[in-house]
């Protein structure tokens, strides 16, 4: 023990210990239990008060390859996931979780592009959604390594669960898809226009972050809330971002720490189609905005912003967002291993915490009436922790009971 340290331990003792008996010191205060500071051989060890997790978790699945992000359930219990190409060894980008293992989906043919931009094949998923009609989705970065994109890889593509084939593509041109667009996750309401409406969050780090709105009987698609504030990431003056009790950063092995910088990310549609909310990467804030805004043609981008309604600090940052059809809305919170909820009238609870959830990414909500997330370690990756992967597998796929369905906006039986 360094000299400075046994005078500030002496004074300590002096301060609130008086001598006692031969074995030691006891506490001058009432309020003090004195532990001895030398274990004798045999005698038990004290324990001290440890973090204590909360709810339940079930192990869904384990993966010992490369790191997953997204997870989804089919409305007959079907389980669906998907890994991007961050620099894992990623053989099929999706993936159906079957019989104790995974197997490529639909096909591993679908999962062998003949390049980044290649627009009959997927590249690199980073979200996978089934919809109100029991329909998966895969949005698909075609960005390989967060690279700039080529006209072809972004896209939105639709498979018949009933059949297992692509039914659909949907490919943004490139003033929507932007060179650095990140197309990060997605929700649906199907009961506006023709064959539904996808909303899709960009992440982009380092370009222009928004919301991306697609119809889908045509395909046409426009960016809303381009760059606004609310969907930007914040910086360390009013972020500052702590995982297992270390500041988290970008660590490069060639310069110095730079903040993480990832715009809106999360996305949930309000169980009455009204609102949608959205955070970014890097913000403990909660933002929504008027679905009828964003669909409405006449209004310009900052009419649209008007609409915005800060909903304020969620306690943690959030990777992924999702909603229940009791009016629940629920957040990751990766800085506190947790899932939070954000009940009907406003306020704020845990659902699970434990240690096992090391980084949730995204929720998805069953119709077996379970919250499904992904724990995918991703703080721990090299480009974090300078150049060093501390990842351990197996990652995980969880879920909880919630004792709520999933949101379905799908248009009334006979319409």
């Amino acid at each position: 023990m360094r000299v400075a340290a046994r005078e500030e331990t002496s004074l300590w003792l002096r301060r609130f210990c008086t001598p006692g008996t031969r074995d030691g010191l006891v506490p001058a205060h009432p309020g003090i239990r004195l532990v001895h500071m030398r274990a004798r051989r045999g005698a038990p060890m004290n324990t001290a008060a440890a973090d204590q997790p909360l709810g339940t978790l079930e192990t869904v699945a384990t993966f010992e390859g490369p790191m997953p992000t997204g997870v989804t359930v089919s409305h007959t219990g079907r389980v669906f996931v998907n890994f991007p190409k961050w620099g894992d060894d990623v053989t099929a980008t999706v993936m159906e979780v079957r019989d104790g293992g995974c197997v490529p989906y639909p096909d591993q043919a679908t999962n062998d592009p003949a390049h980044d931009a290649d627009d009959r094949a997927l590249v690199s998923v980073q979200s996978v959604v089934v919809d109100p009609l029991d329909r998966l989705w895969a949005l698909d970065t075609g960005s390989p390594q967060f690279q700039r994109t080529q006209v072809g890889g972004p896209k939105l593509v639709c498979i018949d669960l009933t059949t297992d084939t692509v039914v659909q593509t949907i490919v943004p041109p490139r003033e929507v898809a932007l060179e650095a667009t990140y197309l990060n996750d997605i929700r649906f309401d199907l009961r506006r226009g023709e064959a539904g409406t996808a909303f899709i969050t960009d992440s982009s780090d380092g370009g222009a972050n928004g919301i991306i709105v697609v119809d889908l009987a045509s395909g046409r698609s426009l960016r809303r809330l381009h760059d606004h504030p609310s969907t930007k990431p914040e910086g360390l003056d009013t972020f500052r971002p702590v995982i297992e009790g270390r500041p988290w950063m970008v660590r490069p092995t060639d310069g110095p720490p730079r903040p993480v910088a990832l715009g809106s990310d999360g996305i949930a549609i309000s169980s009455d189609g009204a609102r949608l909310y959205y955070c970014p990467f890097a913000s403990r804030r909660l933002w929504s905005v008027s679905v009828d805004a964003l669909l409405d043609p006449s209004l310009d981008d900052d009419a649209v912003a008007a609409t915005v309604i800060a909903e304020g600090d969620k306690g943690s940052a959030s990777d992924g967002l999702e909603t229940d059809d009791a009016g629940t809305l629920y957040a990751t919170a990766y800085e506190h291993n947790a899932i939070l909820r954000r009940l009907a009238d406003g306020q704020w609870e845990t659902v699970v915490h434990d240690p096992r959830l090391l980084f949730p990414d995204t929720l998805s909500v069953g119709t077996d009436r379970y919250l499904y997330v992904t724990a995918n370690q991703l703080h721990r990756q090299a480009a974090y922790q300078g150049g060093q992967d501390l990842r351990e597998r197996p990652y995980h796929v969880f879920r909880t009971p919630i004792d709520a369905g999933p949101v379905l906006l799908r248009p009334a039986a006979g319409s």
